[in-house]
């Protein structure tokens, strides 16, 4: 999958399977996905593609922590590539009411219905089913270019 130019962000919910999503500076989804790795190698072999994939980046976004984000982390040092790392309590604080915090699977649900809406906003193709990896990984790259400063405001299309 080829970026578009123009700096971008790129979010990852981690794991051997991993949610992926690449924002434009202006704050929109460009693509998403799901991506299993399967093993801790072939994942450490794959970032530097992934993140070349994505390319050119101006941020690297990771939800938690570990032996992989470690790979990650690694890799963006490499390439002078700032990372922010935040833990999915943290994003979803932002993003989420409080009631749909309670559980991690309600989380999950809420995480699907607003990624929905990200994903339609920024007039990226709609997903036939999205993972919950994948829409993690998108509201985390919500927060990220609200960190960032790429978008001031939860976009009003997107707010509930």
């Amino acid at each position: 999958m080829t970026a578009p130019p123009g700096p971008a962000l790129l979010a990852v919910d981690l794991g051997l399977r991993s949610g992926l999503a690449r924002f434009g500076a202006d704050g929109r989804l460009r693509w998403y996905r799901s991506q299993n790795f399967g093993t801790h190698a072939r994942l450490k072999r794959a970032v530097p593609a992934v993140l070349q994939d994505a390319s050119p980046l101006a941020w690297l976004v990771l939800e938690g922590g570990g032996p992989i984000a470690d790979i990650w982390e690694r890799e963006a040092l490499r390439r002078a590539l700032p990372v922010l790392r935040v833990a999915a309590e943290d994003w979803r604080h932002r993003l989420l009411y409080a009631r749909e915090q309670r559980s991690g699977a309600l989380a999950k649900d809420a995480a699907d219905g607003l990624a929905r809406r990200v994903i339609d906003w920024s007039q990226a193709p709609r997903p036939t089913s999205l993972r919950h990896d994948a829409a993690e990984a998108i509201l985390l790259g919500l927060w990220g270019a609200l960190e960032v400063g790429w978008l001031a405001q939860v976009p009003a299309e997107v707010r509930r």
